[in-house]
């Protein structure tokens, strides 16, 4: 299948050509049906550019629950078994747009509130500034077994956590409210008159979350309403391939000349290095190369208990065999029924007790 490649065309029509589950993470940001008539002006009388393009007008409820639909059965289809797909919309068609995918059958993961920390106001003041916009994270069945760099994700959380404790190494669980800007300055497209190209494109960190979580190097991403070609650009940045779909010309001609700048460059978040999980070993693996030795006593963390450790990678305590992470919790009287027995058994070592899960790491790197 090629990839790396923006289509002009009818997303309803492409996405027909597209093969079978071939798609590792698609991003839709599709019209939201805004509805909005009439001219908005500023408090200071300036008229305020809002989202009144052809592209997001719909005669009814049914035709945008029909187009809706339709380009969701696409995704549905296209979409690796253990693939994820990600929708954005607003209050005016996110409720929706989720009822569909849930009578589609796909499983929702998350709903994530993008908070914008730059809002456009309520220049009427008749109603709450409408500072968020929803995002659905979701799969293509319950039985997915879906990417997820949980680790990486964790590197990404600057939202709810102070710049100082990041940088004393203070990391904790991304969660579902992500605090970030509206697009704007030099990443905001401009056509040859200097206006704003398209009225809903998105910030890059957004699109840089989503595939850094959801993704690893090489995989395809796909964007059936590719607009401006955020998604492209991120994800060319982040060595991922990607296909976009495109109607409007324009929005593609300007999207591939923002596309063919993108530098790719691999950091550890882009490589999910901190999700990489590292070689599984075993006791009786690393006796057979002489990390261990059969008959040596395993000592329990801040315990007097010891054990021996057999050539099976068994212990032997008190006459019996068990594995070293059911005997930790059993003769450390823990409520567990099992502990992770390389953070509590120590070996000597030129009289020294050393942890076991390091003599482990240093068999994994003579591998």
């Amino acid at each position: 299948m090629k990839t790396n490649i923006i289509i002009n065309g009818d997303s309803l029509l492409e996405l027909k050509k597209i093969e079978d589950s071939s798609i590792d993470l698609i991003f839709a940001d599709p019209p939201y049906w805004m509805r909005t008539t009439g001219t908005l002006q500023r408090v200071e009388g300036t008229v305020f550019n809002g989202v009144n393009d052809e592209w997001d007008k719909f005669d009814s409820l049914e035709a945008y629950e029909q187009f809706t639909t339709d380009y969701l059965k696409e995704c549905k289809r296209i979409l690796k078994k253990d693939g994820s797909i990600w929708i954005i919309g607003g209050m005016q068609c996110i409720y929706t747009i989720g009822a569909i995918m849930q009578r589609l059958g796909f499983w929702i993961i998350n709903d994530v509130v993008w908070h914008k920390t730059n809002p456009t106001p309520n220049f009427m003041g008749t109603r709450l500034n409408n500072s968020h916009e929803t995002l659905i994270w979701a799969t293509k069945s319950e039985k997915s077994k879906y990417t997820f760099n949980y680790k990486t994700a964790k590197e990404l959380n600057i939202d709810f956590i102070s710049q100082s404790d990041y940088n004393k190494g203070v990391r904790k669980q991304l969660g579902s409210v992500w605090r970030l800007s509206v697009c704007n300055g030099n990443e905001r497209i401009k056509d040859s008159d200097g206006n704003k190209l398209h009225s809903t494109q998105k910030p890059e960190e957004l699109l840089y979350r989503i595939i850094a979580i959801c993704t690893n190097l090489g995989d395809t991403v796909l964007d059936p309403f590719g607009g401006t070609m955020t998604t492209a650009a991120v994800a060319k940045k982040m060595g991922r391939n990607y296909i976009m779909i495109e109607k409007d010309s324009n929005y593609c001609k300007y999207g591939k000349e923002r596309v063919d700048k993108v530098v790719t460059n691999i950091t550890n978040i882009e490589s999910s290095s901190a999700d990489i999980k590292p070689l599984k070993v075993s006791l009786e693996e690393m006796i057979i190369n002489n990390f261990f030795i059969n008959g040596e006593l395993f000592y329990l963390k801040n315990s007097p208990i010891t054990a021996i450790l057999l050539e099976n990678g068994k212990l032997l305590y008190k006459e019996e065999v068990y594995d070293m992470h059911t005997l930790a919790a059993k003769a450390g009287n823990k409520k567990a029924l099992r502990l992770n027995g390389f953070d509590y058994w120590f070996v000597k070592r030129n009289n020294e007790l050393i942890s076991i899960d390091v003599i482990r790491q240093e068999y994994r790197n003579s591998r």
